[in-house]
């Protein structure tokens, strides 16, 4: 269990990678408009988005790597890609060249965001899958904290140019997670499955249980790669369900709105009449309370369900949803608009933020679940970055379509999340406390 622990939180600081490259652009937002003059069009399509379209494309190829070269040899190269992304954007002499650079970390984030949930959901056992799976949202969280604190406190270093000192930064910990990934083992599913090396499969699963739990398990993925070769084709009509079910998770974690407002924090506290270095510094409350509420989902996961804390979440998505917007309505207290923002990054960190890494990883059946994988992350981030894309339109402080009604686009992710929660309590099915060749029992029997 030791090995199994270790194994995953070293695998998991990819999340924390993924975190930092993906929130230390609010930081730059503002000085690299001025900088380069960018307008909203090429702002939002460019600079802002550019990262979330490489993490589109991570997280569509991002099925092949994995099941191809392993979980190990992808994560490896996902920590290159990271460290080139994070010089490479901190010495670009222009938009392009800049954009060029968070493209390629945006790609790093995409494979990361299939690859990483799968080895520790293939190396960890059905009691602690959900708590050692949820630690690459924790670390997630953790880098976008890590990432508001970073910008803060490198705000004014190198006069206008911290913003390179902030974006460089990330160098760091992209070759110190490089480095570390080497001495976890490869999965002893993708062993099994992919290169029909039982022994070495076997010797990986000795390390997570006794001998003869190990003999066991073992068998049990050996009858699965037993099946029909037609089982490796992801868009079956006996897939369905899980393909809804990726699918739909994804889709309403980004309708909540929560990237929307993490990459544009700054911001939005700034139009709300928290100024520029405060909104910087409020920024971190908000980093700090997704890390607590993101532990507490985390202690919760594998005693509450999946299910469960999806449906707390929401419940919490729309009242603090509803009150944001409603403080933008009646122009009330910054102060108030931050305790509610706060509330709803709570609300996210305990239900969809706790949930869609392990729910996703754990739905698909072991022939398919790298390709799986990629169909529901691919689908997170293709409304990332649409959202992320269009923001500007919406909230540029001269010509975004609500910047004087800013509660239109809260009230509209709130009605999304009435719908996510009629989905969890009708729809989602539980998958805590099961093996993940048991869930694909449960979950492709009910299609034929």
């Amino acid at each position: 269990m030791k090995d199994i622990t270790k194994w995953s939180i070293t695998v998991a600081l990819a999340g924390f990678l993924f975190g930092f490259d993906t929130v230390v652009i609010s930081g730059a937002n503002q000085p690299i408009k001025e900088l380069w003059n960018t307008s909203p069009l090429f702002h939002g399509t460019f600079i802002m988005s550019m990262a979330l379209w490489g993490t589109v494309l991570g997280s569509l190829i991002g099925g092949i790597p994995t099941k191809r070269l392993g979980r190990k040899r992808t994560l490896f190269w996902i920590g290159i890609l990271f460290f080139i992304s994070a010089v490479g954007s901190a010495l670009a002499p222009d938009p392009y060249s800049f954009s060029f650079f968070r493209f390629i970390g945006g790609i790093g984030v995409g494979v990361s965001s299939v690859a990483a949930p799968i080895y520790i959901s293939e190396i960890t056992t059905a009691e602690n899958r959900g708590r050692l799976g949820a630690l690459y949202q924790f670390n997630i969280v953790f880098g976008i904290l890590i990432a508001f604190v970073s910008n803060w406190l490198l705000k004014g270093v190198g006069g206008d140019m911290d913003w390179r000192w902030m974006l460089g930064v990330e160098g760091i910990p992209a070759l110190a997670y490089t480095l570390m990934v080497l001495n976890v083992p490869n999965s002893p599913r993708w062993l099994l499955l992919q290169k029909k090396n039982a022994e070495a499969a076997l010797s990986v699963l000795k390390r997570m249980y006794n001998e003869a739990e190990a003999l066991v398990h073992l068998k049990e993925i050996q009858t699965d790669a037993a099946l029909p070769k037609s089982n490796d084709k992801l868009f079956q009509k006996k897939y369905k369900k899980v393909l809804w079910l990726g699918f739909l998770i994804a889709f309403f974690n980004q309708l909540s709105g929560i990237n929307f407002v993490l990459y544009y924090a700054p911001q939005i506290l700034e139009q709300a009449g928290l100024g520029g270095e405060e909104s910087l510094f409020n920024s971190i409350a908000i980093g700090v309370v997704n890390l607590v509420f993101t532990l507490i989902g985390i202690r919760l996961i594998d005693r509450l369900g999946r299910r469960q804390l999806l449906i707390i979440g929401s419940l919490g998505y729309i009242t603090s949803l509803f009150m944001v917007g409603y403080c933008f309505q009646a122009s009330l207290s910054p102060t108030l608009l931050l305790i509610f923002i706060c509330m709803f990054i709570a609300s996210h960190a305990i239900g969809q933020g706790a949930v869609i890494w392990v729910f996703i990883s754990e739905i698909f059946p072991n022939r398919v679940r790298a390709y799986g994988q990629s169909w529901g992350t691919s689908t997170h981030w293709v409304f990332a970055a649409l959202i992320t894309l269009v923001t500007p339109f919406f909230i540029d402080p001269a010509e975004g379509l609500f910047r004087d009604n800013l509660e239109v686009i809260y009230y509209f992710f709130a009605g999304m999340m009435v719908l996510q929660l009629l989905w969890g309590i009708f729809k989602m099915p539980e998958t805590k406390g099961v093996s993940l060749e048991d869930l694909e029992k449960q979950l492709i029997a009910d299609d034929e």
